[in-house]
């Protein structure tokens, strides 16, 4: 009885009280089914202590017991980190900070002598005072994550000066990107007439389609070091892949991301007839900085009693991580090729076009609505920016959850796909050593829990994709 009257207690509430409410609630609600997924994920890393008969051949007890433990503290630091945005969120929310901050702003324009009448100048201030209390206050979880466990576990690379000047890029190249564009989307908004949301999406479209065809040559060279992979045998090799599969491939380049991290990836980008390969340093074995430190090292003492230095670089030798082989390289960009001979990346273009144009028309649909405004303390005022941080972020919050899923299905299927086309390409034993390689240099951990891993990963888990390549690795 005691809950039924308390829901109906809620519906004679005003509109506004039962949105926030509402809002709140489903907050909370996915917050605490995350906890419950990590929870299930932990109690593997606590009580998988040694190696599953399955895996015995994949990974030795010193590796397995590495990646248990980087996992677990991983996850202790996730468990902490979101119970505080949670919360952070919530108090928000409960003391009006999105209302307090638009004032804040307005005053802010005041001084410099814009009055209420420029609402698109509030806006950019209201952005960049929330960008920055966003970054301000998730610097010492990124200082504790990177400098604690990341360096605990032999990943990070980063001097705090490096890391520090770092942000600050990061924090000055995005406010010269999203002030910009945020302004001549709320222009669009305002002058946009009926349609405003085609003109909108339109625009948003153009805007993602250039940031992608100009990321890769002047913005992240401003935090990287990118150079040509030298002429070789490796080379040769992926321009004759490349070619097999009608690839354009215009450049290939080694990026430097051992200054950052000792995590390893490869990707593609680029439009048309213009591609272009990126290999980090850290997946390529002759590249990887851990491994020339490791020869110089070797080279450097001279052993004088024979025997010790050279079993102890030896075991050194061994354990440090870093990097695949030529022909692994080879398979890891044959399955990165293979998502674009099949697709996945239109797929996933047209996907989230399709996503945004259905959220900027309900978007146009809803911002009329002023019990909205009025649900977050916006009662004689209904900005536009602050409209689409309503609806984009807390009214299509349930909708969100159930496209992440759905994409992260997606996601791993496509995986599995791109995995079989390497196979094609006769890859499949090469592909298989250099996951298990990868698995090991970022000490992922082999074991899941089947609801965490459903909802989470991106990516099948280890002993699947293996299992895929070795029934045809055995054809």
């Amino acid at each position: 009885m005691g809950m039924w009257a308390s829901l109906d207690a809620m519906w004679e509430m005003p509109a506004e009280k039962r949105i926030f409410g509402a809002v709140l609630l489903f907050s909370w609600t996915v917050y605490l089914w995350e906890t419950f997924l990590a929870q299930r994920q932990r109690r593997i890393y606590k009580t998988t202590t040694h190696v599953p008969l399955e895996l015995g051949q994949i990974m030795d007890s010193e590796t397995f017991e590495k990646s248990r433990l980087y996992q677990l503290d991983k996850s202790t630091f996730s468990f902490w980190s979101g119970l505080y945005s949670e919360i952070e969120g919530t108090l928000i929310l409960l003391f009006g900070g999105i209302p307090y901050l638009w004032r804040l702003s307005g005053q802010f324009c005041g001084y410099a002598g814009f009055g209420p009448e420029y609402e698109v100048t509030q806006s950019l201030v209201f952005l960049l005072l929330a960008t920055l209390f966003s970054a301000l206050t998730g610097l010492p979880w990124s200082l504790y994550n990177t400098f604690v466990i990341e360096e605990k576990h032999g990943f990070n690379q980063q001097t705090l000066g490096f890391f520090m000047k770092d942000a600050i890029k990061k924090f000055v190249v995005t406010q010269c990107i999203l002030l910009p564009v945020s302004s001549l989307l709320l222009y669009i908004i305002k002058i946009g007439g009926d349609y405003f949301f085609i003109y909108a999406w339109l625009f948003t479209l153009v805007v993602s389609l250039v940031l992608v065809t100009i990321y890769a040559d002047y913005i992240a060279p401003l935090f990287d070091k990118f150079t040509p992979l030298p002429e070789g045998k490796l080379k040769q090799e992926i321009e004759v892949m490349a070619k097999s599969i009608d690839f354009p491939l215009t450049k290939v380049y080694v990026v430097e991301g051992s200054k950052r991290s000792s995590h390893s990836n490869a990707y593609f980008y680029g439009f048309f007839k213009n591609k272009r390969i990126v290999l980090f340093d850290t997946l390529l074995e002759e590249y990887s900085v851990l491994n020339k430190d490791i020869q110089e090292e070797s080279g450097m003492e001279p052993r004088n009693d024979g025997e010790g230095d050279s079993e102890e670089i030896k075991a050194k030798v061994k354990n440090k991580k870093q990097g695949c082989k030529n022909e692994e390289v080879l398979a890891v960009l044959g399955h990165e090729l293979g998502h674009w001979k099949l697709g996945h990346t239109v797929k996933n273009i047209v996907i989230s076009q399709m996503n945004s144009f259905l959220c900027f028309f309900l978007f146009a649909v809803l911002i009329g609505r002023k019990e909205l405004f009025a649900a977050f303390g916006f009662y004689d005022s209904q900005p536009t920016l602050i409209g689409l941080l309503i609806i984009f972020q807390f009214i299509f919050s349930p909708y969100n959850e159930v496209l992440s899923f759905g994409l992260t299905v997606l996601s791993r299927r496509f995986e599995f796909q791109a995995d079989a086309f390497a196979k094609k390409l006769g890859k499949a034993k090469d592909l298989y050593s250099a996951l298990i390689k990868l698995n090991k240099d970022n000490l992922g951990f082999p074991v899941s829990d089947w609801l965490f891993s459903m909802w989470h990963y991106s990516h099948p888990p280890l002993l699947e994709r293996l299992q895929a390549l070795k029934n045809s690795k055995q054809d």
